[in-house]
């Protein structure tokens, strides 16, 4: 796999960028996933809302590659990406943030950020410590933190960040790898209101520039953000819609929302 492929994928795509086709995923008796079908345009914030245990979590492993579906097919710019790898799939343009932080938090704010710039080029990491000589990965990697707001931090440990500035960090190393999509897990959770005001801030920079595929529970953020929703209860896909078709929905008031239906 490398970057080379990406071109032709671009070039037969006439759909959406991510179709989910009859997904389904058990363990054991237990259906996680049940026959989950919906698509993500290549400039859309498509959201996944339910409650929890919902299936979705899974349903991010299985398209990031870290689960394999039982069933179905899952379509990348138009090529079927169900068998291939999460580092495959990541080479082709997906991009993953975890509900929890996954940073180098003995590296500077900047060296984690240029690693990411790093490992899109496909050249090995052999990335030393001393990144202030690294010019051809810090410049881009600079322009991604100012983006994001952490270019001061850009020396300090990334360890030493609050909890906030982590998931801002994590969001910024997904961009240096110039993803197409990015599947974000509940990047707000545990955050305060403050940090939460400044990651829906970005995102909403964020929004017409690639795909977002986005989990998460604080549902004024998702009615801020959101293209579109798509509701999971017990693994299976109940509305799909704007925001007001989302909130307007009985069967979503009732299952999810905690309202009697109509």
């Amino acid at each position: 796999m490398n970057e080379t492929r990406s071109a032709p994928m671009t070039a037969r795509m006439t759909g959406p960028l991510l179709v989910l086709d009859h997904l389904a995923k058990n363990y054991g008796a237990l259906k996680v996933t049940d026959d989950v079908s919906l698509t993500v345009g290549a400039t859309e914030l498509h959201a996944i809302i339910g409650p929890n245990g919902a299936g979705k979590t899974t349903l991010i492993h299985q398209i990031s590659g870290l689960a394999q579906p039982d069933s179905g097919r899952i379509l990348f710019a138009g090529e079927d990406i169900t068998p291939l790898t999460m580092a495959e799939r990541a080479a082709e343009g997906l991009a993953r943030s975890f509900q929890i932080t996954s940073i180098l938090p003995d590296f500077s704010v900047l060296e984690n950020v240029a690693l990411a710039v790093q490992g899109r080029s496909g050249s090995s990491f052999r990335f030393v410590r001393n990144a202030s000589r690294e010019e051809a990965l810090n410049a881009p990697a600079r322009v991604i933190l100012n983006q994001f707001d952490l270019l001061p931090r850009a020396d300090v440990p990334a360890g030493l960040l609050s909890y906030g500035e982590k998931r801002q960090l994590e969001l910024a190393i997904a961009l240096a790898t110039r993803p197409r999509l990015l599947l974000l897990d509940e990047p707000l959770a545990g955050t305060s209101h403050e940090e939460s005001a400044r990651i829906i801030a970005t995102l909403k920079g964020l929004k017409g520039t690639l795909g977002i595929l986005l989990i998460e529970h604080d549902m004024d953020a998702v009615f801020q953000l959101a293209d579109r929703i798509s509701v999971l209860v017990y693994g299976r896909i109940i509305a799909t819609g704007s925001a007001d078709e989302v909130r307007n929905n009985p069967e979503v008031r009732s299952a999810y929302l905690g309202e009697e239906a109509a």
